[in-house]
């Protein structure tokens, strides 16, 4: 008697390997044709931008009278800065994003961004007084040190990352609207710290999930007896939902005390 060959083993999200990621939930989007376009849509990290400009919005906004102009001001510094120079640094190192952007326009980018979010601080020195020079020399030192991860990369860590990206918007906001430092700037400073934290905490398990896992295999058992296949959807989704729905509602308090403000 011959024995029949045995059946292929049922394939899976967990036995097969599984197609590569975009490098973020954000990158690459369809809409936009052109490549080139799809590269600076990612390079900007639209949702973080948005986040963290949120901040300037909330320390401008935190007390009033505030002036618009100089709100205007200080988004464009902060778009400038975080939004063009520093994730243009932080491609040029290691190239996270995988983008074809080359490596000299990634470096006119910082240079302009970053360049031109001082030029923009300078300028307000005038009216605001020096004392904004100590927040511009501070920016540009957080900008270039956690993004090209300078000093061996004990500058790229989660606590510098929330003050860079959370407590110094807040602060740099308020003192570039109303001159001054007070205890309500601090405590929103800090605040701003803690959801930062929150942020790259969420952010870098969905990145090591995306950019670094080829696969996942495993299976969650309820107390009921009923099985679920794990695979990176199943842990990418909480964790992008959450950092979706964190940026728009951060987004929305910015608002709302713009509102109330302006």
């Amino acid at each position: 008697m011959i024995d029949e060959p045995a059946p292929a083993a049922e394939q899976t999200p967990s036995t097969t390997r599984e197609q590569a990621l975009a490098p973020a939930f954000y990158a690459n989007p369809r809409l936009l044709a052109r490549p080139i376009l799809r590269d600076c849509w990612t390079l900007l990290h639209p949702p973080y931008t948005m986040w963290h400009l949120s901040y300037v919005v909330i320390g401008s906004c935190l007390v009033g009278p505030v002036d618009g102009a100089r709100l205007l001001a200080t988004l464009l510094a902060f778009f400038l800065a975080v939004g063009v120079g520093a994730h243009a640094l932080d491609e040029l190192h290691g190239r996270p994003l995988r983008t074809t952007v080359s490596d000299g326009a990634l470096v006119g980018a910082a240079v302009v961004g970053i360049g031109g979010a001082a030029a923009l601080g300078v300028v307000g020195v005038s009216r605001v007084g020096s004392f904004l020079l100590v927040f511009i020399v501070v920016g540009v030192a957080l900008a270039v040190g956690y993004n090209l991860e300078l000093v061996g990369g004990r500058l790229h860590t989660d606590a510098l990352f929330a003050l860079s990206w959370g407590a110094f918007p807040v602060l740099t906001g308020y003192y570039a609207q109303h001159e001054r430092l007070t205890v309500s700037s601090g405590l929103a400073a800090v605040f701003a710290y803690f959801l930062s934290r929150a942020q790259r905490h969420l952010s870098s398990s969905a990145r090591n999930l995306r950019r670094r896992t080829s696969s996942v295999t495993g299976t969650i058992v309820r107390i009921d007896g009923t099985t679920t296949v794990i695979d990176r959807g199943t842990l990418l989704a909480p964790l992008e939902r959450a950092l979706q729905a964190l940026t728009w509602a951060t987004v929305t308090v910015a608002a709302s005390l713009a509102a109330s403000r302006l």
